[in-house]
């Protein structure tokens, strides 16, 4: 096994001591013993609570960061040399029609668990791994067959189990840090790595836009799956999300049914089709060709009804330069918007709301958010709303824990946040409210 560069080239470059080694230290030196552990003030907890924790070295100890590094490589290699390869995978499906207990009249293999005893003695260790009885009896539960599993779903659960695993060694390539999570930078690389690899995409994306659709995919990644905007990861909810899933999906070449036609909404968020949709949605925007939107061009963004006081909201809120906003704080409010029924939605548009962050919205302050959709009103029609009774309607659909304000939790709670936060933010959504009772498949 190769070792990393820079690793050798740091040992060979480690200063040592100088000092002048007594000969009574040399005859009591035993290479045996385990080298001295640093010295640490001792947690008094560890004498109840097993250690579960290591702190990472400090930045300036090059050295001990790189050992770190290689010996994360070399772990994850070994694991990714244990897992099942499609060779293997294809002597356990063998094995398991060997071991069939009995066949349906549906021409279903059933297996019961003394003929599993026996597929598991007549696999090798690495199958063997996998072919527990906690898995059949698990397997059991769903089973519509008394005391039989059908063998398609042990090796379905079987391959499963080996790409989340081989996925996670993947990620966990990228993780520098070595905790489990990864930051921007390195899903960044990830992504990089991996485009050559999906069939979907490699093929029809000109060298130029792969940092756009890079930056695309990893922005969506960190709007769903960084809520409290740490700036990473957790690798284990990336996996648990499924959105890796629906990434590796373009690995396989397209069927004729999944064909997009220009009418129809791609089915995967990460197909070309899909990132190509926003980025020229941000292009269409950009009226000055400057690469930043304004507030006056994001305002043309979907309906072109967003109110100008949610707009003063957003770019408050936003990192822009020189008061305009780029690609990267496009995407979180373009995802935003597109998916206020989610709990990411809601706590981005909720963010907007909250002037003063308190935490919660009171009555006087959805007034001076509700005052830019009267004020587009006068613009449209005559008619005018009395606030008091939208505020009454808010407060009902949302019924909070205390009466006089709202928290997230409660737009989370009651399922109308996605209303809530339209009727505030966007005239021909309050619109449509309005007039639900006449046009219902409007709301």
């Amino acid at each position: 096994m190769e070792l990393d560069p820079e690793f050798v080239e740091e040992f060979a470059n480690l200063k040592v001591s100088t000092r002048q080694v007594s000969p009574e230290e040399l005859a009591n030196f035993d290479e045996k013993r385990p080298l001295r552990e640093r010295s640490q003030t001792k947690h008094p907890s560890y004498a109840h609570i097993p250690q579960f924790f290591s702190v990472p070295p400090p930045p300036a100890d090059r050295l001990r960061h790189l050992l770190r590094k290689e010996a994360h490589s070399v772990f994850l290699q070994r694991q990714a040399e244990e897992q099942l390869d499609n060779e293997e995978l294809n002597q356990l499906w063998e094995m398991l029609k060997k071991h069939v207990t009995e066949t349906t009249a549906k021409k279903q293999q059933l297996i019961s668990y003394d003929d599993y005893c026996r597929l598991q003695s007549a696999v090798g260790e690495k199958c063997r791994r996998y072919l527990t009885a906690r898995l059949f009896a698990y397997l059991l539960c769903d089973s519509p067959y008394l005391g039989f599993v059908e063998i398609v779903s042990i090796y379905n659960y079987t391959i499963r189990k080996v790409w989340l695993t081989q996925c996670r060694i993947g990620l966990s390539f990228y993780d520098e840090v070595g905790q489990g999570y990864l930051r921007e930078f390195d899903l960044e690389n990830y992504l990089v790595d991996l485009i050559p690899t999906l069939i979907q995409i490699r093929d029809c994306m000109q060298p130029t836009f792969q940092k756009f659709y890079v930056c695309t995919v990893v922005k969506r990644f960190f709007f769903f799956l960084d809520r409290l905007r740490t700036g990473r990861i957790r690798i284990r909810e990336m996996l648990a999300s499924g959105m890796i899933n629906e990434l590796m999906e373009l690995r396989h070449a397209p069927k004729e049914t999944d064909t997009e036609t220009e009418d129809s909404s791609p089915t995967n968020w990460f197909s070309m089709a899909a990132v190509l949709g926003i980025y020229e949605s941000y292009l269409s925007l950009d009226e000055d060709h400057n690469g930043l939107l304004s507030k006056q061009e994001l305002a043309y963004y979907g309906s072109g009804t967003l109110s100008s006081v949610f707009l003063d909201r957003v770019f408050e809120e936003s990192h822009t330069y020189d008061g305009e906003m780029d690609y990267k704080s496009f995407l979180d409010f373009a995802l935003a918007l597109d998916n206020r029924q989610t709990p990411q939605g809601l706590h981005y548009l909720f963010r907007m709301l909250d002037e003063q962050h308190t935490g919660y919205l009171t009555e006087e302050t959805m007034h001076h958010f509700f005052k830019g959709i009267q004020k587009q009103m006068q613009a449209f029609t005559e008619e005018s709303v009395n606030y008091k009774d939208v505020s009454n309607e808010i407060f009902d659909m949302v019924k909070p824990k205390d009466p006089s304000k709202i928290t997230l939790q409660d737009l989370n709670n009651c399922g109308q946040g996605e209303t809530v936060v339209s009727i505030l933010i966007e005239f021909h959504k309050f619109w449509a409210y309005e007039n639900h009772n006449n046009n219902p498949q409007n709301v």
